[in-house]
């Protein structure tokens, strides 16, 4: 059984916390990027802007902040070789995230609105538009983005060999010392 310090933590844990830490910093640009989306989005519906077209422009809006917010601090320690190939695949990532927003309300507000005129209000558009359609963007958002847009830095020995780097010997089951005599 290989011998580990237990003040030393797990190689596990360490990913988790690297995980908790980007998920934070992911939902606080995010937080800040609603914000802006649900601002714009109300501000331009009461000034009569149609429903989809005030979404689509409110989004725009907050993803700019988003990209900045993501490229800069939320993933500023992944691999920035190409901004261009970034910028462009964040936004056709976001555009599909938008396309799950907008799903979301569209069939809130314009399938099932016209069995309940309910779900044609200001306060229906906000939950199937702003909450459920965004929870469900912001979800596929983190996935893409940290997989295609951000991606990890390989580590030096990656990057050399193009393999995976070798098993650390704890990793790797000895031969037991009893030998079968049969």
């Amino acid at each position: 059984m290989p011998e580990t310090s237990p003040t030393q933590p797990s190689r596990l844990r360490v990913k988790f916390r690297a995980l908790i830490r980007e998920l934070s910093k992911f939902g606080t640009v995010g937080g800040i990027s609603f914000a802006i989306d649900l601002a714009i989005f109300n501000v331009l519906l009461q000034s009569g802007v149609e429903t989809l077209f005030a979404k689509t422009i409110s989004t725009v809006i907050a993803t700019t902040v988003a990209f900045a917010g993501n490229r800069f601090w939320t993933w500023r320690h992944r691999s920035h070789a190409n901004m261009a190939r970034q910028y462009t695949m964040f936004f056709v990532l976001n555009a599909i995230g938008l396309g799950i927003g907008l799903a979301c309300l569209a069939i809130s507000h314009y399938g099932l609105g016209q069995i309940w005129p309910a779900l044609q209000t200001p306060l229906a558009d906000n939950v199937s538009g702003q909450l459920v359609g965004t929870a469900a963007g912001t979800l596929f958002r983190f996935w893409s983005y940290r997989r295609f847009v951000f991606r990890d830095t390989p580590s030096p020995g990656q990057v050399s060999t193009g393999q995976q780097p070798e098993r650390h010997a704890a990793n790797v089951a000895s031969p037991s010392p009893v030998r079968d005599s049969a």
